[in-house]
């Protein structure tokens, strides 16, 4: 990514002049601009979920750990089954889970699910196929080796890989490193990201609201985005007034204690837009960018002293769009998951819309029911104003609708993200 000093014009012109770029290098430049955090600390198994592994994770052990019963029966040697049935064979002894490995080396013995197969033995037949008779059973088929044992090392063996680096730690992954007896993991440190709403228009949920006013509801939506994500600690610098010097110093603040800074708002090319003036005289580097994208078309990604910039629109389907498609792939990386873009899942479009060719359009969808092709059919929530609140409130995801195309009907393939 190159980064370029800004001047301090007389009036911000962010998004004036410059030449409009795609969607995809848009992402690129954001997330090329960042280095994930070196940083690391051991959790417990419990406290490690949703967390950025920072180390590849090699078996110690094989699982299971010995050649175990798959189901209650009686452990046998396969070898005993000679000439025609039905055999009868003595009962020795009997082992359960977690019970010391019989010693009994004839006949057969009772075991029960997840024991371990006493040494010699080679083989369980089911209860159900067994008939007992005083102190023997009886079984009319002959057993072939290994039925109903899980042999050692068949799920995992020493030495293999298990996880590695980068990857976000699932519960099934928690279990799988239980399982290898491990109490706890290192994981990168949480990315600190501060969020800075600018607006004086902006008043938070539940305070008085006069008219010219608006709630924010981009902070609450940012908020929760990044709350869920175990790998990210958010640090909320409230709204910002309006103006060059308020901005520059909240800017300015957050730099210092924060890993990357999300602008919402003031970074278009309007008079009252202030960020890319206010990064600018902070010292900052930055990409002034205008994406082919609707909606989204103003972003700004740059550093300022040792933070990621991530300036934003301030509609809020603007500011979904632009964090899920630009910002939160530059996070992900920041935080040292391997893993960063979008995850695309194949639809069929179920609606009728027209766009301009030269653009990237993203729109609210929700999910109808598959057709014989296996794929879901989707419908346009609104019609894909920036400022739609309620569309993006209804939408299981966001349809991808990619330059070349003016024009969608219904049964045409796209894409979407989950939200």
């Amino acid at each position: 990514m190159t980064l370029t000093a800004l001047a301090l014009p007389d009036h911000c012109e962010a998004g004036a002049t410059g030449a409009v770029i795609p969607v995809d290098i848009a992402a690129a430049k954001a997330t090329s601009a960042v280095v994930p955090v070196a940083e690391t600390e051991t959790l417990d198994l419990l406290a490690a979920i949703g967390r950025v592994l920072a180390m590849d994770v090699v078996a110690s052990l094989n699982l299971p750990p010995f050649d175990a019963s798959a189901m209650d029966g009686y452990a046998v040697k396969a070898d005993a089954f000679a000439g025609q049935g039905p055999w009868r064979l003595k009962v020795t002894g009997r082992i359960a889970a977690g019970d010391t490995p019989a010693q009994s080396s004839e006949g057969s013995v009772r075991i029960l699910t997840g024991a371990p197969v006493p040494q010699g033995f080679d083989t369980v037949v089911m209860q159900e196929k067994c008939r007992v008779d005083g102190d023997s059973i009886v079984i009319d088929q002959k057993q072939r080796s290994v039925q109903n044992v899980r042999i050692a090392g068949e799920d995992v063996r020493r030495g293999e890989s298990l996880l590695e680096a980068g990857e976000t730690l699932k519960p099934q992954h928690l279990a799988l490193l239980a399982g290898q007896g491990m109490a706890g993991i290192a994981v990168r440190r949480k990315i600190r990201v501060g969020l800075i709403s600018t607006g004086n228009e902006l008043r938070e949920p539940g305070q008085p609201i006069h008219p010219g006013q608006i709630f924010n509801s981009n902070r609450v939506m940012l908020r929760a985005s990044l709350d869920a994500c175990r790998w990210a600690e958010v640090l909320d610098f409230g709204i910002v007034p309006d103006t060059r010097e308020a901005i520059a110093a909240a800017l300015a603040g957050a730099a210092t204690k924060c890993d990357a800074i999300i602008t919402t708002g003031g970074v278009s090319a309007g008079e009252e837009d202030h960020v890319t003036w206010a990064v600018g005289s902070g010292g900052g580097m930055l990409d002034v960018m205008k994406v082919a994208m609707r909606p989204g078309k103003p972003v700004k990604v740059g550093k300022l002293g040792g933070a990621l910039f991530l300036g934003l629109p301030g509609n809020p389907n603007a500011t979904l769009v632009t964090f899920r498609m630009i910002a939160l792939p530059a996070l992900r990386r920041l935080s040292g998951l391997s893993h960063t873009a979008p995850t695309w899942t194949q639809a069929v479009a179920d609606f009728t819309y027209e766009k301009r060719p030269d653009r990237t359009e993203f729109v609210p969808v929700c999910l109808g029911a598959a057709g014989s092709d296996g794929l879901s059919r989707v419908t346009m929530l609104g019609r894909g104003s920036s400022a739609s609140l309620r569309a993006i409130s209804r939408a299981d995801g966001i349809a991808l609708l990619p330059p070349g195309v003016d024009r969608v009907e219904p049964g045409m393939r796209v894409v979407f993200e989950a939200i």
